[in-house]
């Protein structure tokens, strides 16, 4: 088991550090979803790839246990938004990293006009001016489940107004 103090990594580097088609695609993936660092994107990706692989292993078994176990996965991506309601297996497959960063809260609260940018969407959210419901959330990486998409609030009041154009004294 181990210690349970020990934090162990969440995610897979990628096999070979120097790809110059995968470093610009994350690169590209950084700067439009407002993230810090690529670790991010990787553990996104592993993420999505423990779906695909029990997905894959369902899709092959054929027996009342994985029928159990399809359902519940669908259950679990259709309440993270990732899938619709009359989903099959076959169609976790389809996924793509960008659809799991869409589902992310920095995301939702830029995309719902709260922040001007990504950017101030992390900060707003980490320094503790996003709230879900009543409870505060902390973490831009949270994947907000589709019931909680309209709880999404901001707790204090912000103005998020342009910068003012400074007015000359030539009065």
């Amino acid at each position: 088991m181990g210690d349970p103090k020990k934090h162990r990594k969440k995610f897979s580097k990628p096999g070979h550090p120097w790809q110059r088609e995968r470093i610009d695609e994350e690169k590209a993936l950084l700067k439009q979803y407002g993230l810090r660092r690529k670790y991010e994107i990787w553990k996104t990706d592993s993420m999505l790839k423990k779906f695909l692989n029990r997905a894959k292993t369902l899709i092959a078994q054929r027996n009342v246990q994985s029928e159990l176990e399809k359902k519940q996965l669908i259950e679990r991506l259709y309440s993270l938004g990732l899938l619709k309601k009359d989903s099959r297996v076959e169609d976790i497959l389809n996924l793509k990293l960008k659809d799991v960063l869409e589902r992310r809260l920095q995301t939702l609260v830029c995309r719902k006009s709260m922040a001007i940018s990504m950017i101030q969407a992390r900060q707003f959210i980490t320094h503790h001016f996003v709230a879900i419901g009543d409870k505060k959330v902390t973490a831009p990486s949270y994947l907000v489940p589709l019931n909680e998409e309209p709880k999404i609030k901001l707790v204090k009041a912000i103005s998020i107004a342009q910068p003012k154009e400074h007015i000359s004294e030539a009065a």
